[in-house]
Protein backbone atom coordinates (compact mmCIF):
# COMPACT_ATOMS: atom_id res chain seq x y z
CA UNK A 1 0.00 0.00 0.00
CA UNK A 2 1.35 3.69 -1.01
CA UNK A 3 -0.21 7.05 0.77
CA UNK A 4 0.75 10.57 -0.04
CA UNK A 5 0.83 12.59 2.56
CA UNK A 6 0.92 16.68 2.54
CA UNK A 7 1.47 19.26 5.67
CA UNK A 8 2.97 22.56 4.79
CA UNK A 9 3.67 23.65 8.77
CA UNK A 10 5.19 22.65 11.29
CA UNK A 11 2.45 21.22 13.53
CA UNK A 12 1.16 19.43 10.47
CA UNK A 13 4.91 17.75 10.91
CA UNK A 14 4.70 17.47 14.57
CA UNK A 15 1.15 15.55 13.88
CA UNK A 16 2.24 14.11 10.66
CA UNK A 17 4.77 12.31 12.02
CA UNK A 18 2.85 10.54 14.85
CA UNK A 19 0.19 9.58 12.19
CA UNK A 20 3.31 7.85 10.15
CA UNK A 21 4.58 6.16 13.27
CA UNK A 22 0.76 4.80 13.43
CA UNK A 23 -0.06 3.94 10.01
CA UNK A 24 3.47 2.23 9.63
CA UNK A 25 2.74 0.00 12.87
CA UNK A 26 -0.71 -0.81 11.78
CA UNK A 27 0.41 -2.05 8.10
CA UNK A 28 3.66 -3.73 7.24
CA UNK A 29 5.10 -2.52 4.17
CA UNK A 30 3.33 0.76 3.75
CA UNK A 31 5.39 3.48 1.68
CA UNK A 32 4.58 6.88 1.99
CA UNK A 33 5.91 9.93 0.49
CA UNK A 34 5.11 12.94 2.19
CA UNK A 35 5.07 16.97 2.38
CA UNK A 36 6.11 17.95 5.56
CA UNK A 37 9.17 18.33 7.53
CA UNK A 38 12.21 16.69 9.94
CA UNK A 39 10.13 14.44 12.30
CA UNK A 40 7.92 13.03 8.98
CA UNK A 41 11.03 12.40 7.48
CA UNK A 42 12.60 11.02 11.18
CA UNK A 43 9.74 8.60 10.55
CA UNK A 44 11.13 6.74 7.26
CA UNK A 45 8.73 8.08 4.97
CA UNK A 46 10.24 10.06 1.87
CA UNK A 47 10.66 13.90 2.17
CA UNK A 48 9.13 15.54 -1.39
CA UNK A 49 9.74 19.25 0.04
CA UNK A 50 9.97 20.66 3.15
CA UNK A 51 7.67 23.23 5.04
CA UNK A 52 9.92 25.82 5.57
CA UNK A 53 9.34 26.28 2.02
CA UNK A 54 6.16 26.46 1.49
CA UNK A 55 5.01 28.64 4.57
CA UNK A 56 3.21 31.92 3.07
CA UNK A 57 0.95 33.69 5.79
CA UNK A 58 -1.71 36.43 4.79
CA UNK A 59 -3.65 37.63 1.53
CA UNK A 60 -0.41 40.08 1.10
CA UNK A 61 2.12 37.77 1.38
CA UNK A 62 0.59 34.95 -0.99
CA UNK A 63 -0.46 37.50 -3.42
CA UNK A 64 3.60 38.06 -3.19
CA UNK A 65 4.16 34.81 -3.68
CA UNK A 66 2.06 33.23 -5.97
CA UNK A 67 3.87 32.16 -8.72
CA UNK A 68 6.25 30.13 -6.09
CA UNK A 69 2.53 28.86 -4.68
CA UNK A 70 1.33 27.60 -7.76
CA UNK A 71 4.43 26.23 -9.37
CA UNK A 72 3.93 23.86 -6.08
CA UNK A 73 0.76 23.15 -7.00
CA UNK A 74 1.93 21.83 -10.31
CA UNK A 75 5.09 19.73 -8.50
CA UNK A 76 3.07 18.42 -6.21
CA UNK A 77 0.35 16.83 -8.73
CA UNK A 78 3.40 15.33 -10.98
CA UNK A 79 4.71 13.93 -7.76
CA UNK A 80 1.83 12.20 -7.34
CA UNK A 81 0.72 10.91 -10.67
CA UNK A 82 4.41 9.56 -10.49
CA UNK A 83 3.80 7.67 -7.20
CA UNK A 84 0.15 6.62 -7.93
CA UNK A 85 -0.53 6.49 -4.31
CA UNK A 86 -3.61 3.69 -2.89
CA UNK A 87 -4.96 6.95 -1.44
CA UNK A 88 -3.84 10.52 -0.39
CA UNK A 89 -3.71 12.00 3.04
CA UNK A 90 -4.30 15.91 3.47
CA UNK A 91 -2.98 17.69 6.48
CA UNK A 92 -4.13 21.26 7.54
CA UNK A 93 -2.67 23.69 5.05
CA UNK A 94 -6.27 24.54 3.68
CA UNK A 95 -5.28 26.99 0.81
CA UNK A 96 -2.79 24.04 -0.95
CA UNK A 97 -4.64 21.16 0.26
CA UNK A 98 -8.01 21.73 -0.83
CA UNK A 99 -6.49 22.59 -4.38
CA UNK A 100 -4.80 19.30 -4.76
CA UNK A 101 -8.52 18.06 -3.29
CA UNK A 102 -10.40 19.24 -5.80
CA UNK A 103 -7.56 17.68 -8.18
CA UNK A 104 -7.40 14.51 -6.84
CA UNK A 105 -11.13 13.78 -7.02
CA UNK A 106 -10.75 13.94 -10.67
CA UNK A 107 -8.31 11.56 -10.67
CA UNK A 108 -9.82 9.21 -8.92
CA UNK A 109 -7.53 9.20 -5.95
CA UNK A 110 -9.16 8.44 -2.35
CA UNK A 111 -8.66 11.50 -0.52
CA UNK A 112 -8.48 11.58 3.44
CA UNK A 113 -8.54 15.01 4.97
CA UNK A 114 -6.98 14.44 8.66
CA UNK A 115 -7.36 18.14 11.03
CA UNK A 116 -9.52 20.25 9.22
CA UNK A 117 -9.19 23.82 7.68
CA UNK A 118 -11.46 26.56 10.22
CA UNK A 119 -14.24 26.41 7.50
CA UNK A 120 -16.31 26.74 10.67
CA UNK A 121 -14.28 29.85 11.34
CA UNK A 122 -14.84 31.93 8.09
CA UNK A 123 -14.89 30.64 4.16
CA UNK A 124 -17.92 28.18 4.95
CA UNK A 125 -18.52 27.62 1.24
CA UNK A 126 -15.39 25.52 1.14
CA UNK A 127 -17.54 22.85 3.32
CA UNK A 128 -19.40 22.10 -0.20
CA UNK A 129 -16.31 21.98 -2.03
CA UNK A 130 -15.08 19.31 0.58
CA UNK A 131 -18.14 17.10 0.71
CA UNK A 132 -17.47 16.97 -2.84
CA UNK A 133 -13.84 16.31 -2.82
CA UNK A 134 -12.86 14.61 0.48
CA UNK A 135 -14.05 11.11 1.47
CA UNK A 136 -13.82 11.59 4.66
CA UNK A 137 -12.91 14.16 7.38
CA UNK A 138 -11.01 13.16 10.74
CA UNK A 139 -12.11 15.96 12.77
CA UNK A 140 -9.66 17.07 16.38
CA UNK A 141 -11.68 19.27 17.64
CA UNK A 142 -15.59 18.20 19.33
CA UNK A 143 -17.50 20.30 17.87
CA UNK A 144 -16.13 19.94 14.03
CA UNK A 145 -17.70 16.46 13.77
CA UNK A 146 -21.49 18.05 14.54
CA UNK A 147 -20.39 20.92 12.22
CA UNK A 148 -19.56 18.74 8.93
CA UNK A 149 -22.18 16.34 9.14
CA UNK A 150 -24.79 19.14 9.33
CA UNK A 151 -23.98 19.31 6.19
CA UNK A 152 -23.48 16.06 5.11
CA UNK A 153 -20.10 15.38 5.01
CA UNK A 154 -18.62 12.13 6.53
CA UNK A 155 -16.81 13.21 9.45
CA UNK A 156 -15.25 11.50 12.52
CA UNK A 157 -13.61 13.11 15.97
CA UNK A 158 -10.44 11.34 16.75
CA UNK A 159 -9.22 13.13 19.71
CA UNK A 160 -6.44 15.61 19.53
CA UNK A 161 -3.24 14.65 18.75
CA UNK A 162 -1.50 17.02 21.34
CA UNK A 163 -2.69 15.10 24.19
CA UNK A 164 -0.40 12.42 22.67
CA UNK A 165 2.13 14.18 21.22
CA UNK A 166 2.61 15.97 25.05
CA UNK A 167 2.19 12.87 27.02
CA UNK A 168 -0.23 14.11 29.22
CA UNK A 169 -0.43 12.57 32.64
CA UNK A 170 -4.59 12.48 33.33
CA UNK A 171 -3.39 12.36 36.70
CA UNK A 172 -1.88 15.67 37.06
CA UNK A 173 -2.61 18.04 39.77
CA UNK A 174 -3.51 21.14 38.10
CA UNK A 175 -5.11 22.87 41.12
CA UNK A 176 -1.50 23.71 42.13
CA UNK A 177 0.35 26.65 41.17
CA UNK A 178 3.49 27.06 39.16
CA UNK A 179 6.19 28.97 41.01
CA UNK A 180 9.83 30.06 39.62
CA UNK A 181 10.60 33.05 37.99
CA UNK A 182 10.58 32.24 34.35
CA UNK A 183 8.19 33.36 31.67
CA UNK A 184 8.63 31.83 27.76
CA UNK A 185 7.84 34.04 24.88
CA UNK A 186 6.44 31.94 21.98
CA UNK A 187 6.30 34.93 18.72
CA UNK A 188 5.38 32.06 16.04
CA UNK A 189 7.44 30.50 13.48
CA UNK A 190 7.34 32.85 10.57
CA UNK A 191 9.46 35.28 9.94
CA UNK A 192 6.43 38.16 9.03
CA UNK A 193 4.37 37.12 12.29
CA UNK A 194 7.57 37.17 14.63
CA UNK A 195 8.40 40.08 13.30
CA UNK A 196 5.43 42.10 14.60
CA UNK A 197 4.84 40.43 17.33
CA UNK A 198 7.93 39.91 19.00
CA UNK A 199 9.09 43.13 19.71
CA UNK A 200 5.69 44.20 21.38
CA UNK A 201 6.39 40.78 23.62
CA UNK A 202 10.30 42.36 24.61
CA UNK A 203 8.90 45.65 25.21
CA UNK A 204 6.78 45.05 28.39
CA UNK A 205 9.96 43.27 30.17
CA UNK A 206 11.68 45.86 31.23
CA UNK A 207 8.93 45.52 33.87
CA UNK A 208 9.27 42.28 35.58
CA UNK A 209 13.22 42.60 36.40
CA UNK A 210 12.93 39.77 38.79
CA UNK A 211 12.05 37.28 36.14
CA UNK A 212 13.76 35.49 32.93
CA UNK A 213 12.45 35.63 29.51
CA UNK A 214 13.37 32.39 27.05
CA UNK A 215 12.55 32.45 23.23
CA UNK A 216 11.28 29.45 21.70
CA UNK A 217 12.44 29.58 18.58
CA UNK A 218 11.53 27.63 15.39
CA UNK A 219 13.64 25.38 13.75
CA UNK A 220 12.33 26.91 10.58
CA UNK A 221 14.32 30.67 10.97
CA UNK A 222 18.13 30.72 11.88
CA UNK A 223 19.35 32.32 14.87
CA UNK A 224 20.57 34.87 13.41
CA UNK A 225 16.84 36.02 13.07
CA UNK A 226 16.28 36.79 16.18
CA UNK A 227 19.84 38.40 17.22
CA UNK A 228 18.74 41.84 15.89
CA UNK A 229 15.49 42.07 17.91
CA UNK A 230 17.54 41.33 21.19
CA UNK A 231 20.70 43.58 20.78
CA UNK A 232 18.56 45.67 23.38
CA UNK A 233 17.72 42.36 25.98
CA UNK A 234 20.94 40.89 26.49
CA UNK A 235 19.56 39.02 29.16
CA UNK A 236 16.78 37.21 27.17
CA UNK A 237 17.44 33.61 26.31
CA UNK A 238 16.82 31.74 23.21
CA UNK A 239 16.19 28.25 22.91
CA UNK A 240 16.02 26.16 19.78
CA UNK A 241 13.97 22.25 20.23
CA UNK A 242 12.73 23.16 23.89
CA UNK A 243 9.18 24.56 23.64
CA UNK A 244 7.31 21.81 25.32
CA UNK A 245 10.18 21.45 27.95
CA UNK A 246 10.04 25.24 28.80
CA UNK A 247 6.86 25.76 28.90
CA UNK A 248 6.17 23.15 32.02
CA UNK A 249 9.20 25.30 33.65
CA UNK A 250 7.47 28.65 32.90
CA UNK A 251 5.55 30.64 35.12
CA UNK A 252 3.25 32.34 32.37
CA UNK A 253 3.87 32.66 28.60
CA UNK A 254 3.37 35.07 25.91
CA UNK A 255 2.28 33.30 22.95
CA UNK A 256 0.99 33.80 19.44
CA UNK A 257 -2.51 33.11 18.46
CA UNK A 258 -1.79 29.31 16.47
CA UNK A 259 -1.18 25.77 17.58
CA UNK A 260 0.69 27.15 20.30
CA UNK A 261 -2.22 28.46 22.17
CA UNK A 262 -3.69 24.77 22.58
CA UNK A 263 0.08 23.34 23.51
CA UNK A 264 0.20 26.11 26.08
CA UNK A 265 -3.15 25.38 27.51
CA UNK A 266 -2.91 21.74 27.82
CA UNK A 267 0.83 21.78 29.28
CA UNK A 268 -1.55 23.76 32.00
CA UNK A 269 0.80 27.06 31.42
CA UNK A 270 -0.83 30.28 32.38
CA UNK A 271 -0.61 32.68 28.91
CA UNK A 272 -1.55 35.64 26.94
CA UNK A 273 -2.45 35.33 23.30
CA UNK A 274 -0.31 37.54 21.35
CA UNK A 275 -1.55 37.94 17.24
CA UNK A 276 -0.77 41.13 14.88
CA UNK A 277 -0.61 40.90 10.92
CA UNK A 278 -0.65 43.04 8.46
CA UNK A 279 -3.06 45.46 8.34
CA UNK A 280 -4.96 44.86 4.81
CA UNK A 281 -4.71 41.02 5.75
CA UNK A 282 -6.18 41.93 8.76
CA UNK A 283 -8.94 44.10 7.98
CA UNK A 284 -9.89 40.97 5.16
CA UNK A 285 -9.62 38.28 7.76
CA UNK A 286 -11.85 40.66 10.34
CA UNK A 287 -14.57 40.69 7.74
CA UNK A 288 -14.77 37.14 6.82
CA UNK A 289 -13.77 34.91 10.17
CA UNK A 290 -17.54 34.21 12.32
CA UNK A 291 -16.26 33.28 15.81
CA UNK A 292 -15.81 34.36 18.43
CA UNK A 293 -12.71 34.03 19.48
CA UNK A 294 -9.30 34.05 18.03
CA UNK A 295 -7.49 30.97 20.17
CA UNK A 296 -8.20 27.46 19.49
CA UNK A 297 -8.08 27.34 23.68
CA UNK A 298 -10.82 29.76 24.11
CA UNK A 299 -13.01 28.48 20.87
CA UNK A 300 -13.19 24.76 22.36
CA UNK A 301 -14.05 26.41 26.09
CA UNK A 302 -16.27 28.15 24.82
CA UNK A 303 -15.46 30.94 26.72
CA UNK A 304 -12.54 33.52 27.14
CA UNK A 305 -10.78 31.48 29.64
CA UNK A 306 -7.47 33.37 28.02
CA UNK A 307 -6.87 37.24 27.34
CA UNK A 308 -6.38 37.37 23.88
CA UNK A 309 -4.63 40.80 22.92
CA UNK A 310 -5.41 41.03 19.06
CA UNK A 311 -3.43 43.97 16.49
CA UNK A 312 -3.65 47.40 18.09
CA UNK A 313 -4.91 45.74 21.37
CA UNK A 314 -1.44 43.84 21.42
CA UNK A 315 0.66 47.21 23.01
CA UNK A 316 3.45 47.07 25.94
CA UNK A 317 0.56 47.93 28.30
CA UNK A 318 -1.65 45.68 28.11
CA UNK A 319 0.95 43.01 27.54
CA UNK A 320 2.32 44.78 30.73
CA UNK A 321 -0.91 44.19 32.39
CA UNK A 322 -2.04 41.17 31.45
CA UNK A 323 1.27 39.45 32.13
CA UNK A 324 1.08 40.69 35.87
CA UNK A 325 -2.58 39.71 36.21
CA UNK A 326 -0.96 36.11 35.49
CA UNK A 327 1.58 36.15 38.28
CA UNK A 328 -0.86 36.43 40.72
CA UNK A 329 -1.59 33.20 42.16
CA UNK A 330 -5.36 33.33 42.26
CA UNK A 331 -5.37 34.11 38.96
CA UNK A 332 -2.79 31.27 37.39
CA UNK A 333 -4.78 28.28 39.55
CA UNK A 334 -8.08 29.94 38.02
CA UNK A 335 -6.82 29.75 34.35
CA UNK A 336 -5.10 26.11 35.31
CA UNK A 337 -8.69 24.93 36.53
CA UNK A 338 -10.19 25.79 32.93
CA UNK A 339 -7.34 23.80 31.72
CA UNK A 340 -8.24 20.92 33.63
CA UNK A 341 -11.62 21.25 31.68
CA UNK A 342 -10.02 21.78 27.95
CA UNK A 343 -8.23 18.36 28.47
CA UNK A 344 -11.58 17.05 28.93
CA UNK A 345 -13.24 18.42 26.09
CA UNK A 346 -10.17 16.94 24.00
CA UNK A 347 -11.34 13.37 24.35
CA UNK A 348 -8.76 10.51 25.45
CA UNK A 349 -5.47 10.05 24.02
CA UNK A 350 -5.07 7.72 20.86
CA UNK A 351 -5.69 9.90 18.11
CA UNK A 352 -3.26 9.05 15.68
CA UNK A 353 -3.83 5.64 16.23
CA UNK A 354 -7.70 6.23 15.44
CA UNK A 355 -6.87 8.07 12.67
CA UNK A 356 -4.25 5.90 11.60
CA UNK A 357 -7.11 3.38 11.67
CA UNK A 358 -9.77 5.54 9.71
CA UNK A 359 -7.30 5.86 6.73
CA UNK A 360 -6.76 2.64 6.50
CA UNK A 361 -10.67 1.59 6.53
CA UNK A 362 -10.94 3.99 3.97
CA UNK A 363 -8.71 2.73 1.43
CA UNK A 364 -9.67 -0.96 2.09
CA UNK A 365 -13.15 0.38 0.93
CA UNK A 366 -12.25 1.42 -1.83
CA UNK A 367 -10.41 -1.00 -3.31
Amino acid sequence: MKLYLIAGEASGDLHGSNLLKALYAAREGLECRVWGGDLMAAQGATLVKHFRDLAFMGFVEVAKNLRTILGNIRFCKEDILRFQPDALVLIDYPGFNLRIAKWARKMGIPVVYYISPQVWAWHRSRVYDIKRDVDKMLVILPFEEAFYQKFGVKAQFVGHPLLDALDIDPNENLSAPKSGNLIALLPGSRKQEVSRILPIMLSAIRHFPDYRFVIAGTSSLPEAFYQPFLADYPNVKLQFGQTYELLREARAALVKSGTSTLETGLIATPQVVCYAGNAVSFAIAKRLVKVPYISLVNLVMEQPLVTELIQDELNTENVRRELARLLDPAQAAQMRAGYAQLRARLGGGGASAKAAAEILEVVQGRK
